[in-house]
């Protein structure tokens, strides 16, 4: 049996519920029928689930958070206003009640603008506005659980309808149908790499504990052995949230430091801690956001500026590295020693502006750095974003001086956001790299270095610089850190098993150091790349076909490739699959992270007065449900007045 819709939207979390609510507000007096297809929950799916830890935050604060466009997001379709998150949980509070939970009333109650609000309540939000879409009468959707594994396009046995809907296979065997079928699944994780099956496999032989890399709402980190080394690896996001997860099971508690001027806390031990040895690539946490509700410094480049990005985007065909990267790299070290003059006094050499001015290339650049700097407490390179030794090999001492500086300048960067060094580093990345990667998408570099030099590390530097967790969070880990319940064991984190001993093995290229546990917690994601999915349907359609990874000259990046989309109402395609021939599926849209190296900012959730290519997308995406699903209803009218009214829709076979 085949159940049928005006379209099927697979992925149930934001930009499903954004695609659902814009097409409300394009449906008129005639409302469309929509299945919204999620293997977890239709309606906050895997990154809001509704069921993960209080302890799981959202990395943006509560006021930069909606799923409803406004004014500042270009977009064909009509406007349809809504709540933001606080307004919402403005509204949960005065109720007094929710029908969902108890601690949504608690959690509303006590949100603050700058607060940062736990993942399950903005998963509470996103269901509630799919919720308010269908109560308005202008959609009717059909949650099903349940994951997509493949599309196929229906052919009715004689064609005398001519319907050529797409059927969607979920594993299980049941089938939905639709003339329209918008791919919507968000932050899609990795198959098991060599490596990670490898440490699975030998976890199993020897009865260890290994959680694998994944969403870490989908993974249990609790039950660690008090007194015990726990091996961990990955310190983005995901860490700051498990360890605050962890923090409430070992009944451990934060004190403020009397007098001290940052917010710095202690740790009071609860008697169940492990100590946590932790390490990645880099070898630090990613940098904290600032303290809400206090100023922050401001960049304005002075090389980097619009019309010099313009400039690469006309020229086309460059290597970042060489001729983009020294440029970028230069506004960070001015932004670090103009901070610096101030908050150091003394602390930097006159005259290192002009010199700047002069430098040509990034080695040029860190010798000004060198040559400025004359305090060595303050001493720092560009290249200590990725390597913060500089890529030497230093000693116990030498690492643990470096774990100390980063504890000090961590809680004043988020203390005196206005005003120091760090600080200013990190909002001047976080001004440039959108620039960045818009110029990527213009054709600014040449494919090899858009991937190798803009997807392979300038990304995560930004996100290692300016997508950080809340300052609070930080503040806990820092804290962590100086209790020893955390130990950084350095960059060039590896990790193998060590049979003999039955243990897993963990050591720093760089600082020499390792440890063993019969415990190892991955605490990353692989961060939406195709290639490598192990989501079902993304690698039935890629392994047949019917999908293909975006090139650009010749290189492969991690995204799918889809077209793009005019601002144009008349126009009712845009955002579709491409196939390995080239040929283009219109029935199918693709929209957010599995294709965001041709959608560019749609990995990022929409906030309030901000342009969102995530709403535009769904936009774009609703305006081809209506009109595809018109049209499709206006054939079948006028096949069926031709047929004698002898349709019959079981009658249809797979192609």
């Amino acid at each position: 049996m085949t159940a049928r819709f005006d379209a099927v939207v697979v992925g149930g979390g934001p930009r499903g519920v954004a695609t659902v609510l814009r097409t409300a507000a394009r449906s008129g007096d005639a409302p469309l029928h929509l299945a919204v297809v999620d293997a977890l929950e239709v309606g906050a799916g895997a990154t809001w689930l509704t069921s993960q830890p209080a302890a799981y935050l959202n990395n943006t604060q509560a006021r930069a958070t909606t799923v409803h466009p406004d004014d500042s997001t270009r977009m064909s379709g009509p406007p349809a206003p809504g709540p933001d998150l606080v307004a919402w949980a403005a509204e949960v509070a005065a109720a007094g009640e929710h029908p969902f939970a108890d601690w949504v009333v608690q959690e509303a109650t006590e949100l603050r603008p700058d607060d940062f609000p736990t993942r399950r309540l903005q998963g509470v939000y996103f269901r509630d506005q799919l919720d308010a879409a269908v109560r308005s009468g202008r959609v009717r959707v059909t949650p099903v659980l349940g994951r997509v594994v493949d599309l196929q396009h229906e052919v009715v046995d004689g064609d005398e309808l001519g319907t050529g809907d797409l059927l969607v296979l979920l594993e299980g065997g049941d089938r939905l149908a639709a003339p329209t079928v918008v791919l919507a699944q968000g932050m899609v994780q990795a198959r098991r790499s060599a490596e990670v099956a490898g440490l699975v496999a030998e976890a199993e032989r020897l009865g260890l504990r290994y959680v694998e890399p994944g969403m870490p709402a989908e993974r249990d980190f609790t039950g660690l052995p008090a007194g015990e080394d726990v091996l961990v690896r990955g310190l983005g996001a995901t860490f700051f949230d498990v360890v605050g997860q962890l923090v409430d099971e070992w009944g451990g508690h934060f004190e403020p430091v009397p007098g001290d001027p940052h917010g710095r806390l202690t740790y009071v031990r609860g008697g169940a801690e492990p100590r946590l040895v932790v390490g990645s690539r880099r070898g630090l946490p990613y940098r904290s956001k600032p303290d809400g509700g206090r100023p922050v410094r401001t960049f304005e480049p002075r090389w980097a500026t619009p019309e010099w990005f313009a400039g690469l985007t006309a020229h086309g065909g460059l290597d970042f590295a060489t001729d983009v990267w020294p440029t970028v790299a230069a506004e960070l070290a001015r932004a670090y020693l103009e901070a610096l003059e101030g908050y150091a006094v003394g602390a930097v050499r006159p005259g290192w502006l002009a010199a700047l001015d002069e430098a040509e290339d990034l080695a040029a650049v860190e010798q000004v750095l060198a040559d400025a700097i004359l305090d060595p407490r303050w001493t720092w390179q560009v290249d200590h974003l990725r390597r913060p030794t500089g890529g030497r090999v230093v000693d116990e001492q030498e690492w643990a001086t470096l774990v100390r500086r980063l504890v000090d300048d961590e809680l004043g960067s988020m203390s005196e956001a206005a005003v120091h060094p760090r600080a200013a580093v990190n909002a001047a990345m976080g001004a440039l790299r959108g620039h960045v990667g818009r110029a990527g998408v213009r054709g600014a570099f040449s494919g090899t270095s858009l991937v190798r030099d803009v997807h392979g590390w300038f990304d995560g530097d930004g996100l290692f610089l300016a997508s950080g967790p809340p300052s609070h969070r930080v503040r806990q880990v820092l804290a962590l850190v100086e209790a020893g319940v955390i130990d950084l064991l350095g960059p060039g984190f590896t990790v193998a098993v060590h049979p003999e001993r039955r243990v897993f093995r963990a050591w720093s290229s760089v600082t020499g150091r390792s440890a063993v546990s019969r415990v190892l917690l991955e605490t990353r994601m692989s961060k939406g790349k195709v290639p490598d999915t192990d989501d079902p349907l993304l690698r039935s359609l890629l392994d047949s076909g019917r999908a293909r990874i975006h090139r650009v000259d010749g290189a492969a990046t991690a995204s799918l490739e889809a077209t793009g989309a005019e601002l144009d109402e008349a126009v009712t395609v845009g955002h579709n699959l491409v196939a390995a021939d080239g040929t283009v599926d219109e029935a199918v849209v693709v929209l957010g992270i599995p294709a965001q190296s041709t959608q560019p900012g749609s990995a990022i959730g929409a906030s309030p007065g901000v342009p969102s290519p995530l709403l535009a997308g769904a936009d774009v995406a609703a305006k081809q449900v209506v009109a595809r699903s018109r049209r499709r209803a206006a054939e079948r009218a006028t096949a069926l007045v031709g047929a004698g009214q002898n349709f019959r829709s079981e009658k249809v076979r797979v192609g």
